[in-house]
């Protein structure tokens, strides 16, 4: 009978990573094999140790007669008492409720452990480390054998710090390929990513709070309201800025402005500040727009109604920093690409 079952190892062998066992893990390729009773297995997983790997020899009783490796994690039919790999034994069921020895009925639900006898005889067995192939060559109980690969310095899956600087823990097998300065970017880039978020939160709770005070504060109250009446928008193009608007063009803008309900008091200084020659370091020419194109993305923009329009309110972009931002805020604007979020 284990002639009938070693056919459905047939073919090389392949490998891939077990990440339960932390080590590498021997898979039979898809060969289709019929076994006596029209079964049809497609592919096998080798779940035994290789009996090669063990310092002499083993006993009979502790091979598993599907795979024909030592016994790992080892099941019992409780009637015929057959002893098989639990992996093997199950994937066996999933074709047929038999015993693959003798053809007796028996379940998953039927299987039990082996007798501690029978463990104890497995534990004691010495066996090679899983990374032999890495140059490992220790020999160990097999009951010690997963405290070995958790430490077994030639595991290429062994967690490892990058001692460069950057202090990324990382797999050993990652380490020669690793960039620091390509880690330490993507780094900074979330944390610029975070705090932007952080003080945009922040500049929101202000606004609330503005909200609420007394009637000292009128006029800043006219202005926040009338920027929370203004529709969230975002730029697609950002190529498309008209950065020299002439007077007709702003003229056009301050009149949507004006039926928006903008503030008088602030509706002049925003038209002043929808020409280039008015805004901060960081959009004042071309050259510098391009090169920071990527950051006008955090802006908070409000749509200017009807318009390919936003305006950028100072108190709405305190994350920005002074280079970014003008008092009591800036127009922007395009020939297309504005939309309402």
């Amino acid at each position: 009978i284990r002639s009938i079952l070693q056919d459905l190892a047939v073919g090389e062998e392949r490998e891939k990573w077990d990440f339960g066992r932390n080590s590498l893990l021997r898979v039979r390729p898809a060969q289709p094999c019929v076994i006596p009773g029209g079964i049809l297995l497609q592919e096998v997983t080798a779940m035994g140790y290789d009996v090669a790997r063990f310092q002499g020899d083993v006993d009979e009783d502790l091979i598993c007669p599907i795979c024909s490796g030592v016994l790992e994690e080892p099941v019992q039919a409780p009637h015929c008492e057959h002893a098989f790999c639990n992996a093997c034994i199950t994937q066996w069921f999933s074709q047929q409720q038999t015993c693959p020895v003798d053809r007796s009925v028996v379940t998953v639900a039927h299987l039990r452990p082996v007798p501690r006898i029978m463990r104890n005889m497995l534990s004691k067995l010495q066996i090679t480390c899983d990374n032999a192939v890495f140059g490992c060559t220790a020999v160990v109980r097999l009951d010690n054998l997963m405290a070995h690969l958790n430490d077994c310095e030639h595991n290429p899956k062994r967690p490892v710090t990058c001692e460069q600087g950057c202090g990324l823990e990382m797999p050993k097998d990652e380490l020669p390929n690793h960039n620091c300065i390509k880690h330490l970017r993507s780094v900074v880039q979330q944390q610029q990513t975070r705090i932007a978020e952080l003080e945009k939160t922040s500049a929101e709770h202000k606004h609330q709070l503005a909200e609420q005070v007394g009637p000292g504060m009128c006029q800043e109250c006219a202005r926040v309201g009338w920027v929370n009446s203004l529709q969230p928008a975002r730029v697609t193009r950002w190529g498309g800025m008209i950065s020299t608007p002439d007077a007709v063009l702003q003229a056009v803008i301050k009149r949507s402005l004006v039926e928006s309900g903008c503030p008088a008091s602030i509706t002049n200084e925003l038209i002043e500040n929808a020409h280039e020659r008015n805004w901060p370091q960081g959009l004042a020419t071309l050259e510098t727009r391009q090169m920071n194109r990527r950051y006008y993305e955090n802006y908070v923009a409000k749509r200017i109604p009807g318009k390919q329009a936003v305006v950028v309110m100072a108190c709405e972009n305190q994350h920005m920093g002074e280079d970014m931002v003008l008092e009591p805020g800036l127009v922007m604007i395009f020939a297309h690409g504005v939309e309402e979020i």
